[in-house]
């Protein structure tokens, strides 16, 4: 099966071909013989019931610097291909939800990855609200006196923005800690979304593993352990990554989600665990392919163009 496929992503110039997820997307699946064009968002159109990309036929290679070459740049009327890649990193804004309803009128004659309407109604840090078993109490609310009574009944918590990505803006407020009131002004000054409030987790000094789930089947998993002194994870931040396999408690909530996230078109999930709950699930833009490589573990890529080839067929 030679399939025409579309990435929408960010600037390629710019990534980092040893940990980009979209980029090891990208080489499986020109390493099958697909047909790749890359654009990116900003470059999306819609126009009188047809929506058109402009951008560029794509070649890839793993060679630092010199990763891509283009061909000339051209205008594809993106219901000719087969399969696109919906890839571009958040911030998860107007911008970015207003591609989701671009790509939905071409989904699934041609099948959007993951799937543009249930991106757009999967908040990573909101999503995971559907199974309040599985998650840590939360707090999602600009109410003050909700947030003062919530620390001050857990103690110890983590306040970060409801959409907020990459571990920008989270803080961890300890019992007593007497910023909590000028950190309330500040969020409320720079955005009038809601903030997500959640109980600590002293786990999280363990790692916080991140779990790939593809077609709802979990797929491999890093952990991903804070840097001394540092309350987040994200690599980008110091986390280191290690070998880990999953708990019981982890393959208990990937079976609890997995059906839901087929059911849903989500085919390339990442989520994020710390301790005995799940504290989000990432369907924009999931990355950890080439850590878990790295560590021994499956060919991620490889597994989730196995479900995307598998749909195209049965489509």
């Amino acid at each position: 099966m030679t399939l025409s496929v579309a990435i929408q992503m960010d600037p390629i110039h710019a990534i980092d071909i040893g940990g980009d997820s979209t980029f090891a997307l990208a080489l499986e699946a020109q390493n099958r013989g697909h047909t790749l064009f890359y654009y990116e968002p900003k470059n999306l159109s819609y126009r009188d019931g047809r929506v058109f990309a402009r951008g560029h036929y794509l070649s890839v290679r793993h060679e630092k610097g010199n990763h891509y070459s283009f061909k000339p740049e051209a205008v594809v009327e993106l219901s000719d291909m087969d399969v696109v890649l919906l890839r571009q990193d958040p911030p998860y804004d107007m911008a970015y939800l207003t591609t989701t309803y671009v790509l939905q009128r071409i989904h699934p004659r041609t099948l959007v990855v993951n799937d543009p309407v249930h991106v757009r109604d999967a908040p990573e840090k909101l999503f995971p609200i559907l199974w309040p078993d599985l998650i840590p109490p939360t707090l999602v609310t600009n109410d003050r006196a909700a947030i003062r009574a919530f620390r001050a009944e857990h103690g110890d918590v983590i306040v970060k923005p409801l959409y907020g990505n990459g571990g920008a803006g989270v803080f961890r407020i300890r019992a007593g800690d007497e910023n909590l009131g000028s950190l309330l002004e500040t969020f409320e000054k720079l955005s009038r979304e809601p903030l997500i409030v959640q109980k600590y987790l002293p786990e999280v000094r363990k790692g916080d593993k991140r779990i790939i789930l593809v077609d709802g089947v979990p797929a491999g998993a890093i952990n991903r352990v804070p840097a001394e002194g540092e309350a987040r994870s994200n690599m980008h931040v110091g986390g280191r990554p290690e070998a880990t396999e999953l708990t019981a408690r982890e393959q208990e909530i990937c079976a609890a989600i997995g059906p839901e996230l087929k059911a849903r078109g989500l085919i390339f999930v990442g989520i994020d665990v710390i301790g005995d709950y799940l504290t989000e699930i990432n369907v924009t833009s999931p990355t950890g392919i080439w850590e878990i490589r790295r560590f021994g573990g499956p060919d991620i890529a490889a597994l989730v163009w196995d479900a995307i080839e598998a749909r195209r067929k049965a489509a």
